[in-house]
């Protein structure tokens, strides 16, 4: 009977130790808190390698014209006119709520379907972050 305990609390306490590093060892990307400044390089880059950049998608093959890799997202979003919608720029700095991009990761867009497709949707914080950058000018930071 004490062994049986001593294997059922050293079980749980396994358990409870894979769940708390499960918990923390989320990347930068999956950040729970946006941040009022987030740069492109070290906050929005991230993402979209992550999440977008993927095989079949927006990378090398380039779903819909935009490569988001990096090295080649910021000159594919930045001020340049969307494929699906060309009244609306890709992203519009100082303007997310107008910008394609946005739209497209909050689901509120024109034309096909929610990004990321086939997969989850980003984070509130995520999509945040993007908000916060664009607002801020868009800069390549």
């Amino acid at each position: 009977m004490k062994k049986q305990r001593l294997i059922f609390w050293t079980v749980l306490a396994l358990i409870l130790l894979a769940i708390t590093f499960c918990k923390s060892s989320s990347g930068p990307a999956a950040s729970d808190t946006p941040k009022d400044n987030p740069s492109f390089a070290g906050d929005i880059q991230p993402i979209f390698s992550a999440s977008c950049a993927v095989s079949g998608c927006h990378n090398s093959t380039a779903q819909a014209g935009l490569n988001v890799s990096s090295g080649q997202a910021y000159g594919n979003l930045v001020n340049v006119d969307s494929t699906e919608d060309a009244t609306k720029k890709r992203v519009l700095p100082n303007d997310a709520n107008n910008s394609y991009l946005v739209m497209k990761v909050e689901g509120r867009q024109t034309s096909g379907v929610r990004m990321p497709s086939g997969g989850s949707p980003l984070s509130s914080a995520q999509i945040q972050n993007i908000k916060n950058w664009i607002n801020k000018g868009a800069n390549n930071n």
